[in-house]
């Protein structure tokens, strides 16, 4: 999708690197990725491996825009697949990287994506065009004659646009379970008498002075009884 180009091309740029005009490279001086033939195309039509050196932001976008992202019809691949094409088309060659497309969707490997190509990539699973177009980059590329020197590298570039691909290609999960209400207060708890003080009964009187009592009441009768006894006694004799 066109929204995924700022992004994709961000991750671009983070394979592509600085400068590099290494002799064994086949895509000879690059900058950002940009080749001083493409720099020449769509930027400046004399322009030398200096003026490339000091190439802008802005046109960097350009030329990857143009040269790579319209020409595999990036805005119109599903999610993940735009950029999982992307870079491959950067990497490899536009025309190469949509033929390698077509031949993972099964379908006629003219290397322009058109409108059939687009419908098998919408009617299939993205992960699962995914996955396989990068396991079919990864073959490509180890059996080319520069996999000695740069097949490290292209190895773990392409593991990274995978998985960077299939993060993509996730739809976003946005949590529906609604909250938790907070847990209701527990009633407050009788207050526990301190030390070994003995709890009180229902008239709020400790038990162990109302036991006290009753017994002080009981011996205050029994003297009262005795009392009257001892009298009557006295007067018998």
């Amino acid at each position: 999708m066109d929204r995924n180009f700022a992004r994709a091309l961000a991750l671009v740029l983070k394979s592509e690197g600085g400068w590099s005009d290494n002799p064994a490279d086949p895509g000879g001086a690059t900058m950002k990725g940009v080749t001083l033939a493409n720099f020449r195309r769509y930027v400046k039509a004399d322009g030398s491996k200096a003026d490339l050196r000091k190439i802008g932001d802005d046109q960097v976008a350009t030329v990857y825009r143009r040269f790579y992202w319209d020409a595999v019809a990036g805005a119109e691949l599903p999610d993940g697949v735009d950029y999982a094409v992307f870079d491959f088309a950067v990497n490899s060659g536009p025309g190469r990287a949509a033929k390698y497309l077509q031949a993972t969707l099964g379908v006629s490997q003219d290397g322009r994506i058109g409108p059939a190509t687009l419908a098998a990539a919408r009617a299939r699973p993205a992960g699962v065009v995914i996955d396989q177009l990068c396991d079919r980059r990864l073959a490509f590329l180890q059996r080319l004659p520069t996999w000695a020197t740069f097949g490290r590298g292209w190895s773990d570039r392409v593991k990274s646009v995978r998985s960077q691909a299939l993060l993509m290609s996730a739809p976003a999960v946005v949590s529906a379970l609604p909250a938790k209400p907070p847990p209701e207060a527990a009633p407050p708890k009788a207050a526990m008498p301190e030390g070994n003080a003995p709890a009180p009964d229902s008239s709020g009187m400790p038990m162990a002075a109302k036991t006290g009592g009753i017994i002080a009441a009981c011996l205050i009768v029994v003297l009262a009884a005795w009392r009257h006894i001892a009298i009557a006694l006295e007067g018998t004799f």
